[in-house]
This record gives structure tokens, C-alpha cells and sequence, in this order.
């Protein structure tokens, strides 16, 4: 972990950050939640040369997200869900902070709708 600004975090989470960033890299690790798969399997669904989709998958690589094995002629990929759990606790650290803001919200569409019903109660 390195530290960064006031707190903790693990030293690839902006590549994980940025890999996430991009639908098709989304798109390509929820389709290896189903399990492992190759280039040209998991390039079927896209409007994208093989190319293009290896160059998503060397990033997804980069950031820790998948692995890919030499099994003969294809390089299939697999997803490697641990370095995702660590945007995950980054990101849980905000659970109580927006929890307490959505009270704030509550409380302030609450009194709103008490004060309007107030106005209307002496119309």
C-alpha cells in the first residue's frame, strides 16, 4: 500500500480504476464471470477486430483484473477477482459517508413536505 493524500491504498488501484473505466472492459470481465475464455470468444459479441480486443485484455492484465494462460494456440483469459476487491474496500470507506448524506436528504424532503403541507393546511 502506498500512501496517497490521507489514506491508504493499494498501489495498482488506479489502473484498476482505469480498466474499469471503459465499458468494453466491463463488458469483457462480466463475460469471464461464466469462466476462462479466448480472444475470439470473447471478441464474438463486440463490433472490434481481435486486435483490439487483445489490446482491452493487456490492460485488464496490467491492472491484476484477469490472467491469461498459454494453453497451445490460444491465450484464453480468466478473471482474477481479488485485485477487485480492493476498489472495493476504497470504495466501501464512502459506505458511511454517503449513508449520512442520504439522512440528510431525507430529513431536509421531510421538512419540506411538513412545511408544505403546513401552507396548505391555512390556504
Amino acid at each position: 500500500m502506498e500512501q496517497s493524500g490521507y489514506i491508504n491504498t493499494p498501489s495498482n488501484l488506479d489502473a484498476i480504476f482505469a480498466a474499469l473505466a471503459d465499458p468494453t472492459r466491463r463488458a469483457i470481465l462480466s463475460r469471464l464471470i461464466e469462466g476462462q475464455a479466448s480472444v475470439s470468444e470473447i471478441a464474438a459479441p463486440f463490433k472490434m477486430s481481435q486486435p483490439a480486443v487483445s489490446k482491452h485484455l493487456k490492460v485488464l492484465e496490467r491492472a491484476g483484473l484477469i490472467e491469461r494462460d498459454i494453453d497451445e494456440q490460444r491465450r484464453p483469459a480468466r478473471l482474477k477477482a481479488e485485485k477487485m476487491a480492493a476498489a472495493v474496500d476504497w470504495l466501501t470507506g464512502f459506505k458511511a459517508f454517503w449513508g449520512t448524506s442520504f439522512e440528510q436528504l431525507d430529513n431536509v424532503l421531510f421538512n419540506m413536505k411538513q412545511a408544505k403541507g403546513k401552507e396548505t393546511d391555512h390556504e
